[in-house]
């Protein structure tokens, strides 16, 4: 296994054990400027708030969903950055609308 191998297997290993092991799931919306809907799963992990699921609606209607299952493709990827509600323009929301797009 080479290094990017090893470095992709342990990202996905990381974000897997965020979802499974989760007592405590935050869920978000954020509108895009090109009128695109992103959904957000976020988890505590040492102090801050990591997104382990996020799809996005685009304006014509696409789905695009990441997880640990699926990090990235050709049209965006799974986020890095933990997130933080008070600072980035996100709008909380019930499990139950994010589930819901997530799968849809």
């Amino acid at each position: 296994m080479d290094d990017l191998e090893r470095i992709a297997a342990e990202i996905t290993a990381y974000y897997r054990v965020l979802d499974e092991c989760a007592t405590r799931r935050h869920h978000f919306r954020h509108a895009d400027e090109e009128g695109g809907l992103w959904y957000i799963e976020a988890v505590p992990d040492r102090g801050e708030l990591i997104v382990i699921k996020q799809a996005e609606l685009t304006a014509a209607g696409q789905l695009h969903r990441y997880s640990w299952e699926h990090l990235e493709d050709e049209h965006g990827g799974l986020t890095d950055q933990a997130i933080d509600p008070g600072q980035d323009p996100l709008e909380a929301i019930p499990a139950e609308e994010f589930q819901r797009v997530w799968t849809r």
